[in-house]
Parts: C-alpha cells; structure tokens; sequence
C-alpha cells in the first residue's frame, strides 16, 4: 500500500510539472496600458530586453496586446539580443493598427519570451517558449496624465494559453489583411 501511494504521488507530482512546464519566471511578462490615444496625454511605452540568460543566445519577445473586452487586437514578434533594449510606442506600435479598427485607449499587454526560428521572429503563431524576458511599462494615470513606470509582472505560462495564444495570432493573421500585426518599436 505505501509504494503504491508514492508511485500516486510521484505520478501526480510529474503531471502537475507537465502542466505547468512554464511556470517558470520570466517567461510571460504582462502589464496594462491606460490613456494611450488621448488628445493631451503623453505616449506610453514598453520596453522589453534579453537579459543574456537563455544560452542560445537571440530570443523573441511574442507580443499580444488586448483590449478591454478580452479580444486579442495586435500581435508582432520582436528580436532581442543579448544585453539589448527595445522600446515600442504603445500609441504607434502596439495599437495604431487595430484589427477592429477601434483604436484601443486601455487595454493588457503579454509579452512571452520565445525561441528564434532561423534567426527570425516570425509573427508568434506557434512559439517554443523560453525562461529569458524581462520588460517594463510606463503606465499615463488618471486624468492628469501623471507618469509612472514599473516592471511587468511574471504569470504562469500553461501549455492551454501558449496554445490559445499561438492560434490568436493565427486568426489576426488571417482574417486581418494586415491588420492586427504590431510593429517592434526602436532598439536592440
């Protein structure tokens, strides 16, 4: 009875990781964006960089940028180097090119960290992710427009989102005619 209990727990304690293979920090970055749009408000931005963790040295930052219903607007794939900086606009580059075409002034953006296909970051309709992302966001509050910036926040990154994600893009892809693909900002 007592090997029949590890082998139970030793068995759920594989499942559980295979679940969550990754949970690991610095994988899913997300942060919010509020104002952006705004006749008389500054411009936000986010910046994300590699930190030369990943041994295989480029990553991609896979971006999803959501408005506030939920619904998947934009998505792009940047590269980063390692020691490298990217800044985006979040007026010009995550949403002046909205698949809707309702231009977002509050929304969530996700940033995952990926592993290059041939040396490229192709638009994140399939991603293999990686632990080895950090980014930031400057955040335009209230209506005085007041400035403020902080890291994004790690979250769990389940085999179902990174799926659920990929064909989000794949969808933006195909029904947008160009529409719905952010663009990578400065940088890097």
């Amino acid at each position: 009875m007592k090997k029949l209990m590890i082998v139970v727990a030793c068995t759920l304690a594989l499942a559980l990781c295979s679940v969550n293979a990754f949970a690991q920090a610095d994988t899913l970055k997300v942060d919010y964006f509020a104002n952006a749009n705004t006749a008389g408000a500054p411009d936000g931005t986010f910046r994300v960089t590699d930190p030369g963790t990943y041994s295989g040295g480029n990553i991609c930052a896979s971006i999803f940028v959501f408005d506030p219903y939920q619904e998947l607007s934009e998505c792009c794939s940047c590269l980063l180097t390692p020691d490298g900086l990217r800044t985006l606009s979040v007026n010009s580059d995550l949403t002046s090119n909205p698949l809707t075409g309702v231009t977002l002034n509050t929304g969530l953006i996700k940033a995952v960290s990926t592993i290059p296909v041939n040396g490229a970051c192709p638009l994140p309709t399939a991603v293999k992710p990686v632990a080895a992302i950090r980014s930031w966001g400057t955040h335009i509050q209230n209506s005085n427009f007041a400035i403020t910036e902080t890291a994004s926040q790690d979250a769990t990154l389940s085999s179902g989102e990174i799926t659920r994600l990929a064909k989000q893009c794949t969808a933006v892809q195909i029904v947008g005619s160009g529409k719905g693909i952010c663009s990578c900002g400065s940088g890097d």
